[in-house]
């Protein structure tokens, strides 16, 4: 806007000063022309006063045009091109003008000659536009261009921000690693370390109060391993049936607290550690190690497991891998009907499947039990945090925990699936 305006402004001036130079060029042609029509018409023979028409040499296009008066008003000499009627009587000398024509009169010999020359404004209107023009037109075309220049210098310079910004958008509550920021532009990266810096201290803050938990339930491993033998040797040791119940009904008590204990640790571990290493490992070695320790101590033989062929490769922490597997199939094991076997199987893009036959679960309870300490119905069994623990670990790979029930293609049972890898398209083993 700035620039249009001193465009305009400059376009005014040079209005002024043009006319200014066309009025001193009428001034000039009719001081010039005077003297030698003087002596012309002085000149003549036998006082011939009649009015001349000076001829055209070549033919050209007249821009001032002039005629000489007597005192009278009678006309003693015209240039070739000359329209009398755009000239006015004769007023005195100076500028003059009139609806087409800007004039300049003059006089001589105690004002028995008169010289006025005119100017069409016509003319001297398209001078000046065409030199507007010429002066607005460069205008018009740098504007433009300087807006493009500007708009993608600014765009280059800032890529890195823009960057930076997704990064932020992009992040989850859980990720606290810090920023990239090297290539941020010196006047913006001392916020960026002031960031990262303050994400690091709530890293600090949250590793300490899980640090708390996972202590907590490691420490008490020892005395709940000392209490459940202690009432084990009751049970052993008494010959009354009902102090035998009470010891009975206590080692039950510490081994549900034992379980809660390593749930809290595994939700310490999910929440807190690192969940995708730097190398890849194959999914199956994982899920097949898992698996066959259940096996061992799950007599009943009821889970079967299906692999792909070819391997799956993921970057996701063996260790956190089977903390979901685990409790996944723990949670069918102790949910699903004992009649009927836990199917658990990896397809050949990384999709991990658990399920197992048994009732309908409603479906708003099925909204909730991914949450903390929530189980399915009032009389469910189990810690309550077993699927908050594989919902977490998911976020953190970067998956999701999708429940079904029933079960896809079926009227009953419960289905869960977490994504672990993406692989190409395999035959699939049993």
């Amino acid at each position: 806007m700035v620039w249009i305006a001193a465009a305009w402004a400059t376009a005014v001036l040079l209005r002024h000063e043009i006319e200014e130079v066309f009025d001193s060029s009428l001034q000039e042609t009719a001081q010039r022309l005077l003297p030698l029509a003087v002596l012309d018409i002085v000149g003549r023979e036998d006082g011939d006063t009649a009015s001349q028409r000076l001829g055209a040499i070549r033919s050209h296009d007249e821009l001032f045009t002039y005629v000489v008066r007597d005192d009278k008003g009678k006309v003693l000499l015209r240039s070739h091109a000359a329209d009398l009627s755009t000239f006015p009587p004769y007023t005195g000398a100076g500028f003059g003008r009139t609806a087409t024509h800007r004039l300049y009169s003059e006089e001589a010999l105690q004002g028995t000659i008169r010289i006025t020359v005119a100017k069409s404004l016509a003319h001297q209107d398209a001078v000046i536009r065409e030199m507007q023009m010429g002066l607005g037109l460069p205008v018009l075309l740098v504007i433009p261009t300087a807006f493009a220049a500007v708009a993608f210098a600014v765009r280059q310079s800032t890529r890195s921000l823009r960057a930076f910004r997704d990064q932020l958008e992009t992040r989850s509550e859980k990720d606290l690693a810090p920023v990239a920021s090297g290539d941020l532009p010196s006047e913006v990266a001392p916020m960026a370390a002031s960031m990262n810096a303050l994400i690091e201290r709530l890293r600090a803050a949250f590793e300490a109060e899980r640090s708390l938990t996972a202590n907590t339930a490691h420490e008490l491993r020892t005395p709940l391993a000392g209490a459940i033998a202690q009432a084990q040797r009751i049970r052993k040791e008494t010959a009354e049936p009902q102090t035998a119940q009470r010891g009975a009904d206590i080692e039950a008590t510490l081994k549900r607290l034992t379980a809660r204990a390593e749930r809290l640790m595994q939700l310490a571990r999910a929440e807190g550690g690192r969940l995708n290493l730097d190398r890849e490992s194959d999914l199956r070695d994982t899920l097949d190690v898992v698996i066959g320790d259940m096996r061992r101590n799950e007599s009943t033989g009821r889970i079967l497991l299906r692999l792909p062929d070819t391997p799956v490769m993921s970057a996701a922490d063996p260790d956190a891998v089977g903390i979901l597997c685990r409790n996944l199939v723990e949670n069918a094991l102790r949910h699903g009907s004992r009649s009927s076997p836990v199917e658990v199987a990896l397809s050949s893009n990384g999709l991990m499947t658990v399920s197992n036959d048994g009732p309908v679960v409603p479906a708003e309870t099925l909204a909730r039990l991914a949450d903390r300490f929530e189980r399915s119905g009032a009389a469910g069994r189990g810690n309550g945090i077993g699927l908050s623990i594989v919902s977490t670990i998911a976020d953190r790979m970067g998956g999701a925990l999708t429940l079904r029930s029933p079960r896809p293609g079926c009227q009953t049972g419960f289905e869960a699936s977490v994504p672990l890898a993406s692989a190409g398209t395999a035959e699939t083993r049993t």
